[in-house]
């Protein structure tokens, strides 16, 4: 069953694509950009993925308005801002990072119930990883 990918689009032909992937650890969460090869990649653990699933939601309810950022630290160092300007999109930066990594308002609620999934997949990879060491 894993590694497990899908894609996403928006009406407006953006495609995002999302994977839960095996790790030492447990799970990865693995996120770019289909047609936008040189717009970077985001990887998160499952507190990241988890970050993400929460401030996406707090940032539809914020928008316009603002909010102030997440950070997490730990393997995979990511802050989470909301850019209202030009248009509204989640801001991801990531320390290992080339860029930060953009998800316009018009993903946020197909990157939202894809995460819900996604978030339950990599919890259960976590669960048999933990069992076999045991």
């Amino acid at each position: 069953m894993f590694p497990r990918v899908r894609e996403i689009s928006d009406s407006f032909g953006a495609t995002m694509r999302m994977s839960v992937e095996p790790n030492p650890s447990g799970a990865l969460v693995v996120i770019d950009w289909m047609d936008k090869p040189h717009a970077g990649k985001l990887i998160l653990d499952g507190y990241g993925a988890d970050m993400l699933l929460g401030f996406i939601m707090s940032a539809r309810l914020a928008s316009p308005g603002s909010m102030p950022e997440e950070v997490v630290d730990g393997k995979y160092p990511t802050r989470f801002q909301l850019e209202a300007e030009p248009e509204a999109a989640v801001v991801v930066d990531q320390l290992h990072g080339a860029g930060p990594f953009y998800i316009p308002a018009s993903l946020w609620d197909r990157t939202y119930a894809e995460l819900c999934l996604v978030c339950a997949h990599a919890r259960e990879m976590v669960r048999r990883c933990e069992a076999r060491i045991h």
